[in-house]
């Protein structure tokens, strides 16, 4: 989503990935309480997060923020299970496709959006039918775009209005049945349709969505209560839920937080009952803090530093200058010292526990050398200005380990080094969007469905949404459309991995390290909290003690 999280952009460092890292959370803590009259089936839980920075809509949300409200909200077709990656069907019966190009889909009878009006096929298909359309500046509308007639609804900037209002690919079938058709092979296509943008939408929403954005309508576990801005958001148990993943809580508050540490004070004090990541000021005594309270897990979620290519530092930029300024990053030392060991530096641009992952696809780029790095900057004429600055969202621990990034860059090359603040999260995203960004800027990301095409393609496509820096690398898009029209998954896994070796050449960003959850929860929580390779707990098993 997230930059990682969800694709998503992620604000401190969403979906289940296909991997042998540690899932956190043991469920046979939290799963057989609901009858032992140790916890309170109508308890509620606060946790931490920011202000979405868009209205809370399907194909509107990019970053972690928003992505972690929509998925209480909604449910989906499918999802993935913790520790396999296996798909597991949710609102979908089945989902099939004889030849990777034409997929029908099978849903589920009986399920109700939480203002009772059913939810068919055709909530599906105008959900998507909208959420592509251009007039309708969905953030995420680049996800629609293998469909066949999306051009019709999507048409290119400069090629005027839309010629439809609907994607000819599309085709309700009956109530629990529809047909897409994409314009080639996708073999990954039902792996993609976990991801948020691809939620139903009821005909309500139609007639207003722009007030449907701020007082949203699901079909998930959990349904809408209040959103006071820049405050809190406020979601409460939907008793009507179909989906196999039931609420065993009575609901959440998504409390808004302007720094890491104000959260960890109330966190330890318990007045939170999750903080997405420790501040960097704690990680050195936040397991003796918290005790048993204390969380660490890996998740697959990579930090970058990404380029903006449209500012005039970069657009002509030799790609020799690029490697150097990776080369003067001392990753070992950084995340041993300023991150205190809670993150591994990142030798490839697909983070761990994702299919198709590769160790050392960066090359010598990701390996420090301050002789080697001066040189290539050098040799490729230097950097314009001779100063840098890395743009990042301060309602979250980046300042420590931006600064001591600039610092190694200063020291290794000479090159002035500095961070560029902004105030939260959606500030940030803000500015990116709208290509403002000075020179260059954090960028995390952390996976949309467990697969390296999301951790490449959709980051590094010339046309992809999430490719805010206008990065461009004419043989990683061939490599790409070829994987694309892979017949198996295997064989479009092995040739994205070929497009990924491409990124050496012309770094579109200076991979970091792999991110780790180190978060916490409070004592009202009872048993540990489960989690998601995307980092987050997974909300709907957490329980709460009984007062």
């Amino acid at each position: 989503m997230r930059g990682a999280k969800s694709a998503k952009w992620v604000t401190g460092a969403i979906v289940v990935a296909m991997a042998a890292t540690a899932c956190g959370g043991d469920k046979s803590d939290s799963g057989s309480g609901l009858t032992d009259g140790k916890v309170d089936p109508n308890g509620t839980l606060v946790v931490q997060t920011s202000e979405p920075q868009n209205p809370l809509q399907p194909a509107n949300a990019k970053e972690s923020q928003g992505h972690r409200v929509l998925k209480s909200l909604w449910s989906g077709l499918v999802t993935y299970e913790p520790g396999t990656g296996k798909i597991k069907n949710i609102n979908a019966e089945s989902v099939t496709s004889s030849d990777a190009q034409h997929w029908t889909v099978k849903l589920k009878p009986g399920w109700k959006f939480h203002n009772g009006e059913p939810v068919t096929a055709k909530s599906y298909v105008d959900s998507w039918n909208w959420s592509a359309n251009t007039k309708n500046n969905q953030i995420n509308s680049q996800w629609f775009a293998d469909i066949e007639g999306y051009d019709d609804v999507h048409p290119a900037k400069g090629e005027g209005d839309p010629k439809s209002d609907k994607m000819s690919g599309l085709k309700v079938v009956s109530d629990t049945e529809f047909t897409i058709a994409l314009k080639s092979k996708v073999s990954y296509f039902n792996y993609k349709l976990g991801y948020a943008v691809w939620y139903p939408l009821p005909d309500a929403f139609f007639k207003d969505p722009k007030a449907y954005g701020q007082k949203p309508v699901g079909n998930g576990p959990y349904k809408f209560e209040s959103w006071d801005h820049n405050d809190k958001i406020v979601v409460k148990r939907f008793d009507g839920y179909q989906g196999p993943d039931k609420a065993k809580n009575g609901g959440i508050t998504f409390k808004n937080y302007t720094t890491a540490d104000a959260a960890y004070n109330d966190l330890r004090s318990n007045n939170l009952d999750w903080i997405e990541q420790i501040p960097d000021t704690s990680l050195t005594n936040y397991k003796s803090d918290l005790g048993d309270r204390a969380i660490t897990n890996e998740y697959s979620a990579i930090q970058d530093v990404a380029f903006a290519f449209y500012t005039d530092q970069w657009k002509s930029i030799n790609p020799k200058v690029l490697t150097g300024l990776s080369m003067a990053i001392d990753r070992d030392t950084i995340t041993k010292t300023t991150l205190h060991g809670s993150r591994v530096p990142a030798t490839s641009f697909v983070a761990k526990g994702v299919i198709g992952y590769q160790a050392n696809s960066c090359g010598e780029a990701c390996t420090f050398n301050a002789e080697k790095a001066k040189q290539y900057i050098k040799d490729g004429g230097g950097v314009p200005g001779n100063k840098i600055s890395i743009q990042y969202n301060a309602d979250q621990p980046h300042k420590t380990w931006v600064d001591a990034v600039c610092n190694s860059i200063r020291k290794s090359t000479g090159i002035e080094c500095v961070g560029d603040s902004k105030p939260n999260f959606k500030a940030d995203l803000d500015q990116r969007e709208k290509k403002q960004v000075k020179s260059m800027y954090r960028s995390g990301w952390v996976l949309d469905y467990p697969v390296n095409a999301n951790f490449l393609r959709d980051l590094y496509g010339s046309k992809a949404d999430g490719n805010q820096g206008g990065y461009e690398n004419k043989e990683f898009d061939e490599l790409a459309a070829k994987a694309d029209q892979a017949n198996t998954l295997d064989e479009t896994v092995k040739l994205y991995q070929e497009a990924e070796k491409t990124l050496a050449k012309k770094l579109p960003v200076i991979p970091l390290w792999y991110y780790a959850t180190n978060a916490g929860q409070s004592t009202k929580v009872y048993g540990k909290m489960p989690y998601g390779q995307d980092g987050d707990p997974i909300l709907t098993d957490v329980q709460v003690k009984q007062k």
